[in-house]
């Protein structure tokens, strides 16, 4: 699935690069780290000099750890509730503190990932120099 391009450059693989965002690494080297704090992406890779300054990962991470939050801890919080009918009290504080923890687990690297996907699509300044 890579195609040559005119000029002979192959097309950017987009799983490869969302995948190495995931996981907090340069879409383009997959050394490097992607993010320099919690959410602040770096301006550049250290590794390999790749720019990433350019990325448009505004609201996407928080929308997409909401969706996944919402239908992995929904599901279960009813589940829990029909099976064993805990205090409400505890039922809340447990499923608030999963919901926290999961979301901050998945911010990070679903902004990452966004970041990765715009590096391969070459989205918002990330096409190459023709």
């Amino acid at each position: 699935m890579t195609d040559l391009s005119p000029e002979g450059e192959t097309e950017r693989e987009t799983w490869p690069a969302v995948w190495r965002g995931f996981r907090g690494r340069c879409p383009s080297c997959g050394n490097g780290p992607i993010l320099r704090s919690y959410l602040k992406v770096r301006d550049h890779c250290p590794v390999c000099r790749e720019e990433l300054h350019h990325h448009r990962a505004d609201d996407g991470p928080a929308y997409l750890t909401i969706l996944i939050v919402g239908h992995i801890m929904a599901p279960a919080l009813l589940w829990v509730f029909t099976t064993w009918r805990p205090e409400p009290l505890i039922l809340i504080t447990i499923f608030l503190i999963g919901c926290i923890g999961l979301s901050l687990y998945l911010l990070p690297r679903l902004k990452g990932a966004i970041v990765g996907f715009q590096w391969a699509r070459e989205m918002h300044g990330f096409a190459r120099d023709r």
